[in-house]
């Protein structure tokens, strides 16, 4: 019984470490939005997309490259928030070596 209940203790531990706190940047200011990136490191930011009415965009924006999975680099990208259209937070991408392959490994 005591292996059961720390196995149940050990997954909520594990579930809790593991969420990522969700927010607006748009009711936020930029300075508040990078604070708050910079605080908990990883963050997912949800708005509407100005471009396309009803579209929500959302991300997962990070304070450091630590953030980011294997095969991934930090990233500048921009979101809009209470004070400004473009505020400069970061985000992870998946590198892309297939341009690498096709420019420098094609054959002639």
């Amino acid at each position: 019984m005591k292996t059961i209940l720390l196995a149940a203790c050990l997954t909520l531990f594990a579930a809790e470490a593991g969420a990522v706190s969700r927010y607006d940047p748009t009711r936020m200011s930029c300075g508040k939005v990078q604070a708050t990136i910079a605080r908990q490191g990883a963050v997912i930011l949800r708005y509407q997309s100005t471009r396309v009415p009803g579209l929500p965009l959302y991300d997962r924006y990070v304070q450091s490259q630590q953030f980011c999975t294997m095969g991934e680099v930090r990233t500048r990208a921009y979101v809009p928030s209470a004070d400004t259209k473009s505020c400069p937070v970061y985000n992870c991408k998946r590198v892309d070596n297939d341009h690498f392959r096709r420019r420098f490994l094609r054959r002639h």
